[in-house]
């Protein structure tokens, strides 16, 4: 498995959306995502993750000017059909059960608890006090920060010792010439499966908290 080593910070990190804290220089820089189903280029995207004592922090910046949100209402259907990016948490390659965290650009949560062969609940969500995003737009695309407690993790048990098997996932939106939008799927694990999947045990990687 693909392993992203996770660097510990013992300042207080404060998420503001903007990904230019200070801090976020001492992330190792992960930038290789790719959409193994697709022949067109896909736009940068950055991924960083840092761990203090209490929180798992990260953040996602997306290159990408043409950004859609789908604003029907604030319901989960419609963030599903809105550009976003991707956490997925696993005790283990069972999937029995594993844990999703969709953002939006707002950002809004899409949040669940699936088990195999998309045995999705969209009636669950991930504790409020184990949460924390924020998001930023500009001209060249948009950021989104977050803190996870760790607590929260290890309640889940998908926190073992210090290493989370995770997924890291970007769902983009293209408008077609009908008017409607088509997703492009992009992952940092290529799944090797010969259809878009990202819930499947070959799409997770390691997040290794270092000391």
């Amino acid at each position: 498995m693909k392993v992203y080593n996770v660097n510990r910070i013992t300042e207080h990190a404060i998420i503001t959306g903007s990904g230019d804290a200070s801090f976020w220089a001492k992330a190792h820089v992960l930038t290789d995502f790719k959409s193994p189903w697709d022949l067109k280029k896909i736009k940068p995207i950055t991924f960083r993750a840092l761990h203090s004592s209490e929180h798992l922090l990260f953040c996602f910046r997306v290159e990408d000017t043409e950004v859609y949100i789908d604003r029907t209402d604030n319901t989960k259907s419609s963030i599903g059909n809105s550009d976003r990016v991707e956490l997925f948490f696993r005790a283990d390659e069972q999937l029995d059960p594993y844990y999703c965290l969709e953002i939006d650009p707002s950002p809004r949560i899409m949040d669940f608890i699936a088990r195999p062969s998309r045995n999705f609940d969209f009636s669950w969500y991930w504790p409020q006090d184990g949460i924390r995003v924020k998001s930023a737009r500009d001209a060249t695309g948009f950021t989104v920060e977050g803190a996870i407690s760790l607590a929260t993790l290890k309640a889940l048990n998908v926190l073992n010792g210090n290493r989370i098997e995770t997924g890291i996932y970007r769902a983009k939106y293209h408008r077609q010439s009908n008017g409607s939008y088509t997703p492009t799927w992009i992952t940092w694990i290529d799944p090797r499966t010969e259809m878009p999947e990202f819930h499947t045990p070959s799409s997770f990687g390691v997040l290794q908290l270092l000391d």
